[in-house]
Parts: structure tokens; C-alpha cells; sequence
């Protein structure tokens, strides 16, 4: 006897297979967040210390490990790694043909 499935299985980003729109964004911004949250974290910051570091208040470093985003660009969150103590590398490169669009990854 065969299961019925009543589950889709990922794409990989949980924003496209909600149907939102500028997906990759989201998802770049959302690994963003969860790097420098790790930073603070392993860095044992207050939040307050993390915001004097990145030149922001307090709420704002909230509102960031809450996964609250709207009010972060990615440039920003990029900003924000560099401050940490942390390279980041942007590689631009052509696309396989194996796969219809051009994607945005943070690894």
C-alpha cells in the first residue's frame, strides 16, 4: 500500500516556495541575520555592546536577531559583518545552463 504524500518537498528557500516576492533577497538577508546573531553570540555581546559596535541602538540589533528585517539592507547586514571582524567575498559568476535563472547564495 502506497502513503499519499500531503508534503512538497523544498526548493531551498522557504520564501519562494511561499510565493514572496524577491525571494533570494529575503533568504540572503535571513542567512545574514543568522551569521551575525551567531557572531554576537559567540562574541558573548549584550545587545547594547553589539550596537555600539555597528553604530546602531539597541532595538535595532533586537529587532535584527528576531528576524524582523524590513528595516536592514543587505548592504547594511554586510556592513555589519565587516565590523564584526569578518571578510566577505562576493563572487559573481555566469550560471550553468543546467539551470534556469541566476541565484543569489550566502555560504
Amino acid at each position: 500500500m502506497t502513503a499519499k504524500r500531503d508534503y512538497s518537498r523544498s526548493s531551498g528557500n522557504v520564501f519562494a516556495d511561499l510565493g514572496l516576492p524577491r525571494a533570494e533577497e529575503a533568504l540572503a538577508k535571513a542567512e545574514f541575520a543568522r551569521k551575525i546573531s551567531a557572531i554576537i553570540q559567540e562574541r558573548r555581546l549584550t545587545q547594547a555592546e553589539a550596537a555600539r559596535i555597528l553604530g546602531v541602538d539597541q532595538p535595532k540589533i533586537s529587532a535584527l536577531k528576531r528576524g524582523r528585517l524590513s528595516g536592514f539592507s543587505l548592504e547594511r547586514m554586510l556592513r555589519f559583518l565587516i565590523l564584526l571582524g569578518r571578510d566577505v567575498e562576493i563572487v559573481v559568476k555566469p550560471r550553468p545552463r543546467s539551470r534556469g535563472q541566476a541565484r543569489l547564495l550566502v555560504a
